[in-house]
């Protein structure tokens, strides 16, 4: 989903090619599982093979190796396995990360981050976040992966996700909005943004 206020700028829940999976059975060879050393290096290397830094971390301003942005440079890499390794896998992390896996390849990531009490008003919420490689977009897979992460959710006592991302990004607006979100748009530059809010509980938004 779209730009995180604290996590990934660019983040996607799944790609211009679209497709929710509305139409078609559930995927059941999607999986997630929890992040750890060897999982994030499983998970660089889906990023470096096929999705955009801008997709799956903070920006990173070119340092001495340079490289456009869309670039994988060696700082680039570094600073990826920095950021997951100081929020997800410190003693006390700030967010759960999932890797996403299709039969046995890490293929993205999913993640869920508390919101305070000022943020979530009464319930329990957390902003969510999925990204994938560009060759697993548009096939049920994103759909997947973001229905596992509401009952991860809901099982930790989560009662709400707090979701954002662009109005050019249709497949996450109709899968969330298929989910029993209801979607507001504006905000952003040029109000782009689009955010939306999930019960986990199943008793609507």
């Amino acid at each position: 989903m779209g730009p995180a206020r604290r996590a990934v700028t660019g983040e996607k829940l799944l790609g211009p090619r679209g497709g929710t999976g509305d139409d078609a059975p559930m995927r059941s060879d999607v999986t997630l599982r929890p992040l750890e050393e060897k999982v994030l290096r499983d998970l660089l290397d889906a990023a470096v093979a096929d999705a955009d830094p801008r997709e799956v971390m903070p920006p990173l301003d070119a340092g001495p190796d340079g490289g456009p942005a869309d670039e994988w440079t060696p700082e680039r890499r570094s600073a990826f396995l920095g950021f997951h390794r100081t929020r997800s896998l410190t003693a006390e992390p700030v967010e759960a990360t999932y890797a996403v896996v299709v039969g046995k390849a890490v293929v993205g990531a999913v993640r869920l981050f508390p919101l305070t009490a000022a943020e979530r008003a009464a319930r329990p919420a957390a902003e969510a976040g999925v990204w994938l490689m560009r060759s697993y977009r548009g096939a049920g897979v994103g759909d997947a992966a973001f229905r596992q992460l509401l009952g991860l959710a809901h099982a930790q006592g989560i009662e709400r996700l707090y979701v954002h991302t662009t109005v050019e990004n249709t497949a996450a607006r109709a899968l969330i909005t298929a989910l029993g979100a209801t979607v507001v748009r504006g905000g952003g530059a040029g109000g782009a943004a689009v955010t939306a809010w999930l019960d986990t509980t199943g008793s609507g938004s």
